[in-house]
This record gives structure tokens, sequence and C-alpha cells, in this order.
């Protein structure tokens, strides 16, 4: 998928971070709409903002006691469906 915005890749990483808490699975998951780049620069930025947390070496949990996982756009349902 081209043309993502840096909000709307953020949303969709933390929804497929809900279904994937394997930090490898997930990108490997999310490989088909963005690159390893964008991914990894997501999930580290969603971990500065503590949207998200590492609870062991491979493994990401939205961390919801901190901030709510943003409403999936109906633009993006299909893709995470797809996952």
């Amino acid at each position: 998928m081209v043309g993502l915005t840096g909000e709307e890749a953020s949303i969709l990483v933390q929804h497929a971070i809900k279904r994937y808490g394997d930090e490898e699975e997930l990108v490997g998951r999310l490989g088909s709409v963005l690159d390893e780049e964008t991914i990894r620069r997501t999930i580290d930025a969603l971990i500065g903002t503590q949207r998200v947390r590492r609870i062991g070496p491979d493994t990401l949990q939205n961390n919801e006691s901190h901030t709510e996982v943003p409403e999936l756009p109906a633009g993006l349902r299909p893709v995470v469906e797809g996952l």
C-alpha cells in the first residue's frame, strides 16, 4: 500500500500489535504493506511516546494503561483483516 501518512502507519502498527505481539512476525506480516525501515521506525516512535511497550526481547504490547489504541479508520480495516 502506498501513500500512508505517518499517523495511519502508526495506527496500522498498533492494531497489528494487538493481533501479533511477536516483533518478527509483526514485521513479516506488515512487510506487504510497509517497508521494514518504516515499520521499525514506527515501532520506535510508538515506544518513545509510550503508546507501545516492549515486554520481552521480541514481544511488543500496546500500552493501553497509558493510552488507548486509536480507532481503526475504514480505509485501513481491509489491510488489518488481511494480515
